[in-house]
């Protein structure tokens, strides 16, 4: 009997010959990409989300220019869209990084973020007050005008008046029409609600004046419960800065998708603004403006689009800072700005964002007088 010390395999020749081969085929294979200039682990392109804070005005528009003609896909980008009562509710969410685009007036909160280290910044126009172009004014009930109680400025003392939000450009614009007449906001009674309640609050009687942007303005006009009282073509706050875009830090700090959002909107706006003629969405391709409001807002009638006022909008972005610097004057004095706080309204733009996007598109050319 012989003990078995060790023992050796060898494989056929032919079976050697088929894992050489198998191996020299997985090798091209996992080669292949390089081969082909690709990475070896190729990852699916995903298109990024912007979560973008709406005011729910008509001033929003640019937003839904960009994302029904897919300017926002041709940059590689979506939105999701959420509607706000005002731009001061976007500010807590803007801080947190849950919002990474904001649309509306300029907050106190802005300024008080700013200060607390928080770097939000104004990119570039929403929406501006110009001669023919007041889609943002003063209301007054239309029973306190027929019966006489309010006939000026002055009448206003001690009424009841709506703002969007305490600390709101809104707000500043009130103080700005009581300041004609030597009063301030102090003498009136000031409530709070987002503009499309406005027209429900002059239905109830609740309110007796405003300062309410459209499609709202137009609805409380033609159903008979509010009247505009600025005279002709007077607008309450000239050149006021009424809405504009921000963007949250986590934002800026992804710049290339932060310029290629404001190419697409900027885009947006200019599609927008050639269709302007006197303060109206009146010119070549107007229809089609007013089928998007129609299916981006809560007034499905195209009427009320036709013959409200509409908003300017600066289509190169540029920003007002006068306006800003005026608004953020009154927020001091009312103390929604703590006095410590020494953040001004340069520290609060950047512009940076549109230069690059004007880069892109080209300075705005206008394709016929406005």
């Amino acid at each position: 009997m012989k003990t078995v010390l060790y023992s050796t395999h060898r494989e056929p020749p032919e079976a050697i010959e088929r894992a050489l081969a198998l191996r020299l085929v997985v090798g091209i294979l996992l080669s292949a990409p390089t081969l082909l200039g690709l990475s070896e682990r190729p990852a699916l392109a995903q298109t990024p989300t912007i979560n973008v804070g709406l005011a729910s005005t008509s001033s929003d528009i640019g937003f839904f220019i960009a994302d029904k003609r897919g300017y926002f896909r041709d940059v590689g980008l979506s939105i999701n869209m959420t509607n706000f009562s005002s731009a001061a509710q976007m500010i807590a969410p803007l801080s947190a990084g849950q919002l990474d685009v904001g649309g509306g007036t300029v907050a106190a909160g802005l300024y008080n973020a700013v200060g607390e280290g928080i770097a939000l910044k104004i990119v570039a126009d929403k929406a501006s007050i110009r001669p023919h172009y007041d889609f943002s004014t003063l209301l007054v009930r239309k029973d306190l005008i027929d019966s006489g109680a309010y006939r000026d400025f002055k009448d206003l003392k001690g009424m009841t008046v709506a703002v969007a939000a305490p600390g709101s450009g809104s707000e500043s614009a009130m103080n700005e029409a009581l300041k004609r007449d030597g009063l301030t906001i102090k003498d009136v009674r000031v409530t709070y609600l987002g503009y499309p309640d406005h027209l429900i609050a002059y239905h109830n009687k609740a309110i007796d004046a405003s300062i309410t942007a459209e499609p709202t303005v137009t609805r409380a006009i033609k159903e008979n419960v509010a009247a505009r009282v600025m005279p002709g073509d007077e607008v309450v706050y000239p050149n006021q800065q009424t809405a504009v875009v921000l963007f949250s830090d986590s934002f800026i700090a992804r710049r290339d998708e932060a310029e290629r959002f404001m190419t697409a909107y900027l885009r947006a706006v200019r599609d927008y603004v050639s269709t302007l003629r006197d303060g109206k969405i009146a010119g070549p391709g107007a229809e089609e403006m007013i089928a998007i409001l129609t299916q981006y807002t809560g007034i499905k009638d195209p009427a009320i689009y036709r013959e409200m006022t509409s908003h300017w909008v600066d289509p190169d972005g540029h920003v007002s800072r006068p306006a800003l610097e005026n608004d953020l004057e009154f927020f001091r004095e009312q103390g929604y700005v703590r006095a410590e706080n020494k953040v001004g309204v340069d520290q609060v733009i950047d512009e940076s964002f549109a230069q690059a996007a004007v880069k892109k598109l080209g300075s705005y050319q206008p394709q016929a007088a406005q």
